[in-house]
């Protein structure tokens, strides 16, 4: 189920733009990225990739390139440079789809805005926000609410001492730094029932070779349609010009996807909305944010869990409901183009965003007027799947989404 759409590029017979969008990553972010950019102006991005998927190099709508030593730091440089070389006189905007390329991109700058485009925050400012002990302080600078949380520093072992009950939750204040930890059992984020089984975790990770900070969290109570999700855009000039929130109905099950969300209510939530705002116009922000924050019935907050300093896997529930996300880089960074005071609120609440079939959907949301709301939106066609797309012209790629929806169906098999 989705729109009937053609790229509104081509519809309204618009010239040839003179930027081309490189999107680093071969993941559902990516060919939503790439999707938006079709959409909006009909130009063929170009995505490179370590490994070769079927998501993205039989797409229409890609030009795909594959690099299998682009996690390198000797070579990340080097590639991307050799790669803009191959498109004179054009302005390269330079994506990233995941949170270590916009680590590579951020401190390797100076390098790369001879060639291209950089639409992410400064190093320093990064670090400040990414890592999340570091985010947790702003947060308290601004009144911005977040779950308790014990620091663990991992080259400073410490008692596990902290005034919440388990089972807790624990993740890493690095995502960026724990890319490299292997070890068995790794998860995105870990559930402890006990102190013994946090220990034992904690030892793995020690011995990994992961030394910075990881976060020992209060567990918010309630299921994944707790959860909310905030994409916002900062102007060149640090003002907030865009807000589109939404509601989580499901999230990802799998070790390192979970947290991610598979099905988003758009909706309009003006209190995170205004704490957001208050947070990225402290510290002078630009570029997109994309904020997990999840509702805590016990007092009636929004807990925010952690900032994403870029358009997150998800980023399609606000394309789809109308709102292109990525017209607010090209407005901005392309086109230096200036923006109305008030910011802009996506405020199409008629929106279903979901990467899952509407049988695991109706099996997982357990909320009466959640499941009555997901079959409105259903029988109004108002459902929107990034993966299926009517642009597309190659056959192979058309049928790709009937598959991905068969792998989605297994995973979440009761």
């Amino acid at each position: 189920m989705e729109r009937e759409e053609t790229t509104r590029g081509q519809a309204a017979g618009k010239q040839p733009v003179e930027f081309l969008p490189i999107i680093l990553g071969g993941d559902i972010t990516t060919y939503s990225l790439a999707r938006s950019f079709h959409e909006e102006y009909g130009v063929k991005s170009v995505a490179v990739s370590m490994l070769k998927s079927i998501m993205i190099s039989h797409s229409s709508i890609i030009e795909n390139i594959v690099v299998p030593d682009m996690d390198s730091k000797e070579h990340f440089v080097q590639r991307l440079i050799e790669i803009a070389k191959r498109y004179p006189g054009k302005k390269l905007l330079l994506m990233a789809c995941g949170d270590w390329y916009v680590r590579m991109i951020v401190e390797n700058r100076a390098a790369l805005e001879e060639y291209y485009v950089v639409p992410y925050i400064g190093e320093e400012l990064l670090n400040r926000l990414v890592l999340k002990d570091s985010f947790y302080r702003i947060c308290d600078e601004v009144g911005v609410p977040y779950p308790k949380t014990f620091v663990y520093d991992c080259k400073d072992p410490q008692p596990l001492d902290f005034d919440f009950s388990y089972p807790v939750i624990a993740k890493p204040a690095s995502s960026a730094a724990y890319h490299y930890a292997k070890f068995e059992g790794k998860k995105k984020v870990f559930r402890m029932k006990s102190e013994e089984e946090l220990s034992a975790m904690l030892d793995k990770l020690r011995a990994s070779g992961y030394d910075y900070k990881f976060l020992i969290q209060d567990t918010i109570p309630g299921l994944d349609y707790n959860m909310r999700i905030l994409t916002c855009y900062c102007d060149r000039h640090g003002k907030v010009r865009f807000f589109s929130s939404g509601h989580v109905l499901l999230e990802d099950n799998a070790a390192m996807g979970v947290g991610n969300p598979v099905a988003i209510i758009n909706d309009v939530n003006r209190e995170i909305m205004e704490n957001a705002r208050r947070l990225l116009e402290h510290v002078g922000y630009t570029g997109f944010a994309n904020f997990d924050i999840k509702y805590d019935e016990r007092d009636g907050s929004f807990r925010f869990f952690e900032i994403n300093t870029r358009l997150g896997r998800s980023n399609f529930y606000v394309t789809g409901s109308g709102f292109n996300a990525v017209k607010w880089i090209v407005d901005d960074l392309i086109y230096e183009k200036d923006f109305d005071d008030e910011p802009v609120i996506a405020d199409n609440e008629d929106s279903l965003y979901t990467v899952v079939p509407k049988d695991v959907l109706m099996n997982y949301v357990k909320d009466d007027a959640l499941r009555q709301r997901v079959k409105e939106l259903y029988a109004k066609g108002c459902v929107h799947d990034p993966l299926s797309y009517k642009g597309e012209r190659n056959l192979i790629r058309r049928l790709y989404p009937i598959y991905f929806m068969w792998k989605q169906r297994k995973k979440f098999r009761p």
